[in-house]
């Protein structure tokens, strides 16, 4: 009973609502722009990591 009441949705509805309430609405555009940056400075490592090494030249 309880499981049909408290679906993905909701959760994900409540874990929002606490974000907000914790860090603030004039915060968060910033924190969104700096995981925004995260994730591609994170794909650029993964990119570039996955790359074959060059060897050096002696």
């Amino acid at each position: 009973m309880l499981a049909e009441i408290i679906g993905p949705d909701l959760i994900i509805v409540i874990v929002v609502a606490a974000i907000v309430l914790l860090v603030g609405g004039t915060r968060l555009p910033k924190i969104a722009r700096n995981l925004g940056s995260a994730k591609s400075e994170f794909e650029k490592g993964v990119r570039d990591g996955s790359a074959p090494a060059e060897e050096p030249k002696a």
